[in-house]
């Protein structure tokens, strides 16, 4: 294991294991000139984000604030088509104030895809040379923010990953480091024992609260979060699947409820509640895995652990995502996918906390900067759409109490 843990330093002490520059779509007609830029700079660390939407949404613009303000981005290029309702110049003030270069291309304004993709590329090199003298400095684990997600679950998905990485997280959490689970749709059932774990009774009723929202939403939507191929890979009750999905969790305390966008205040273990507030409204909590990540990188997370029983190829933009295998077989059909094998369990190779220590180790090489697997393969998937959230309570992240 890299134990030379070193992190860039931003302005606001936040310090990032990548250096990144991400070309930002203001609005889906602009996501094309967007992507011809990063291809062309041909760059591993130049990644496409962007939102599609052309009507305001609040919370769309609270995440592309928090993405291109994340640890892990040194720089960062708008691109606007210029008539779409995201609010361009404070979201480029914004950038520049947390001290990360960051430059606007208007496609209306500079003479379409072209010559826009060409004043681009250009930018792109001009950002990437000033971020290259970004300050590396000593890093600590207690500076780490983890998250973690299920996805394509089967049957050995709750037995061998999920609480490996639960394992991990009780390693990182002892250490002092934040680490965020989620998803509350996918936890249902599962409320009163992650109460009982709360560090406060009113933590523990905002908890409560939460999945039963979720649970109102999925069933006025008429859809859950059991998949028809969840139920394929041998998964048999929604009870299977959420406490399967909450071993994850490992055993610490469970410090605070977020929020996409909200960053946690300490160390500890965080629940990150991703159904959106107020009344249902035609729509999915999350769209796909991918959305998910892309919240748990708004909340500051370094790196996610993504668990998957069945398979998965997706990575991630600005975030490394390392892949942890729960099923063996699945192993052997796309180990050049996978970072970690915890099908070694149900072999009888490795125990839970082996595989929870070499998932740890993992975590410590990628921060160090050996790329996950789906980061050398390249992958930068990113997705994020409409939803609306309210300002979490006081009760959400409860002052700790000594002793």
């Amino acid at each position: 294991m890299n134990n030379n843990l070193s992190g860039y330093l931003r302005q606001d002490g936040r310090k990032g294991i990548r250096n990144i520059i991400v070309v930002a779509y203001l609005v889906e007609c602009a996501h094309h000139v967007s992507r011809r830029i990063v291809n062309l700079s041909n760059q591993t660390d130049v990644h496409l984000i962007g939102f599609p939407g052309c009507y305001p949404n609040e919370y769309a613009f609270h995440m592309m604030t928090a993405i291109c303000t994340h640890p892990n981005v040194g720089g960062a290029l708008l691109v606007s088509l210029g008539c779409e309702s995201m609010n361009r110049d404070k979201l480029l003030s914004l950038i520049q104030q947390s001290g990360r270069p960051a430059e606007l291309l208007i496609i209306q304004e500079n003479g379409g895809t072209l010559a826009t993709t060409s004043a681009g590329v250009e930018a792109v090199e001009r950002l990437r040379q000033q971020v290259a003298s970004v300050t590396r400095v000593p890093m600590a684990i207690n500076e780490l923010i983890i998250g973690t997600i299920c996805g394509g679950s089967d049957g050995t998905s709750g037995i061998s990953a999920n609480p490996a990485v639960g394992r991990c997280f009780d390693f990182l959490v002892e250490e002092g480091a934040a680490c965020i689970f989620e998803e509350t749709g996918e936890l249902i059932g599962c409320e009163t024992i992650m109460a009982d774990r709360a560090i406060t009774p009113a933590l523990g009723q905002e908890i409560e609260a939460c999945v039963a929202k979720a649970e109102h939403y999925y069933r006025v939507m008429g859809f859950g979060s059991f998949a028809p191929g969840n139920a394929d890979g041998g998964l048999t009750t929604l009870e299977e699947k959420s406490m399967g999905a909450y071993s994850k969790s490992g055993s610490s305390p469970i410090s605070g409820l977020i929020k996409p966008g909200d960053i946690p205040t300490a160390g500890g273990l965080y629940l990150l509640d991703v159904v959106p507030d107020g009344e249902p409204r035609f729509g999915f909590p999350n769209i796909s895995d991918n959305a998910e990540i892309v919240e748990l990188i708004a909340c500051g997370c370094h790196l996610t652990l993504f668990t998957t029983g069945r398979g998965s190829v997706v990575g991630s933009a600005v975030s490394p995502v390392i892949k942890v295998c729960a099923n063996p077989e699945t192993w052997r059909k796309l180990s050049g996918d996978m970072d970690i094998n915890a099908g070694r369990i149900l072999e009888g190779e490795a125990s839970l906390d082996e595989v929870g220590h070499e998932i740890y180790n993992k975590v410590i090489d990628v921060a160090c900067g050996s790329p996950s697997v789906s980061e050398a393969l390249g992958h930068q998937e990113f997705i994020l759409t409409y939803k609306s959230f309210e300002p979490i309570g006081p009760g959400c992240l409860p002052l700790r109490v000594s002793g």
